[in-house]
């Protein structure tokens, strides 16, 4: 059974636990424990054969159609792992050691986010702050949106170095005295991300635990791994329409002698949702595929638009799947009201609507004038 086929026989799996994740403070434990034994976890790195980007976009979105949280919440750990496998960029003096620690299982998430600061995509400045003292530097600050938090074993925190201009990524251990966790996270889409704020109070770690510096190399970098968040939410968007479908396909109310899927408006809007689900698909797919194809450009637009376009027709598939049910898909028992609270998470994941289109944008303007 190959891994595609093992996260397909999850799905049913993960969607049973799904409502435990409208608690506050919840976490799917038992769906990470799950993609650990499979080997997910772990897969992408390159001595286990690694995967290609249309492969890692197809994973996450059969784990989201399980469970919209377990999938951005892994996603973020197995991007890392997918911008290393392409680009080696760790710092070779604890790479060796990183890969040993997620060979074991281990999950690692970035903290860059901070509260009131401004989102480092916007050119924010790091208020976390690292200081050097011999062969330690000692980290203060917070960071917000750490998702995953319950479970993980190493954070990729954003720092500005004191005295320099300059900033860098630490590898900080969860296990390291001064490091807490605050549970801040109280959204009602992607509760079960458990995305809380990260603290840091006079953090010592190795002065070799820098994972890389923040310049403009890491900045025009390809990272094929942001993929991961169009394909969690068209993921859900797909669960969505399957529940609509067969809720159509089963329905029939006292005034008709057949179910509402027969019916001609009923079939109208049906198809509708196919053909936007299918084009958001082939939107994704493609470059995914473009990204495999050609590693020396950086497709950045498609990439972009790939994330604004899928994520907002995920959100129109949802909301077509709901009006096919009807108010019934309201019901804190019924799994739609969830998929739409979930879906709309989207848009406020990198890169937001307005960066994506300024990026079309301006490589519009700039192909117009060469």
């Amino acid at each position: 059974m190959n891994l595609k086929e093992k996260i397909e026989k999850l799905i049913p799996v993960f969607q049973s636990r799904e409502p435990e994740l409208d608690e506050l403070h919840s976490f799917p434990f038992d769906n990470i424990n799950d993609l650990k034994e499979i080997g997910y976890t772990k897969a992408m790195l390159p001595q286990n054969g690694g995967m290609s980007f249309v492969d890692f976009v197809q994973h996450q979105e059969l784990i989201a159609k399980g469970c919209g949280a377990t999938g951005l919440s892994i996603g973020w750990h197995t991007g890392i792992l997918m911008d290393y496998a392409e680009h080696r960029h760790w710092n070779p003096a604890i790479a060796d050691f990183l890969v040993e620690e997620i060979e074991k299982g281990k999950l690692v998430n970035s903290a860059a986010s901070e509260r009131n600061a401004g989102s480092p995509l916007r050119g924010a400045a790091f208020r976390t702050n690292a200081v050097r003292e011999g062969r330690e530097y000692i980290l203060n600050g917070e960071k917000t949106f750490t998702s995953a938090a319950p479970v993980l074993d190493y954070v990729f925190v954003s720092a500005s170095i004191s005295g320099t201009q300059e900033s860098a990524v630490f590898l900080v251990p969860m296990s390291a005295e001064g490091v807490s966790i605050r549970k801040t996270w109280d959204s009602v889409a992607m509760r079960g991300t458990a995305s809380h704020d990260l603290l840091l109070e006079n953090v010592k770690i190795p002065a070799e635990y820098i994972v890389e510096q923040i310049d403009n190399s890491q900045r025009l970098r390809r990272k094929g791994s942001l993929l991961h968040i169009p394909a969690c939410y068209i993921g859900i968007a797909g669960a969505a329409r399957d529940y609509a479908v067969q809720f159509a396909a089963s329905y029939t109310p006292a005034a008709l002698d057949h179910p509402i899927g027969e019916l001609p408006v009923t079939e109208q809007t049906i198809g509708q949702m196919e053909m936007k689900l299918m084009a958001a698909r082939q939107f994704l797919y493609r470059t995914a595929e473009l990204y495999d194809r050609k590693p020396d450009e950086p497709i950045k637009p498609q990439m972009a638009a790939a994330k604004a376009f899928v994520t907002n027709t995920a959100i129109e598939v949802t909301d077509i799947a709901m009006r096919i049910v009807g108010a019934r898909s309201l019901s804190e028992k019924n799994p739609l009201h969830r998929y739409w609270q979930n879906v709309r998470a989207g848009l406020h994941n990198p890169p937001m609507d307005d960066i994506a289109y300024r990026t079309l944008a301006q490589e519009a303007i700039k192909t117009s004038r060469s």
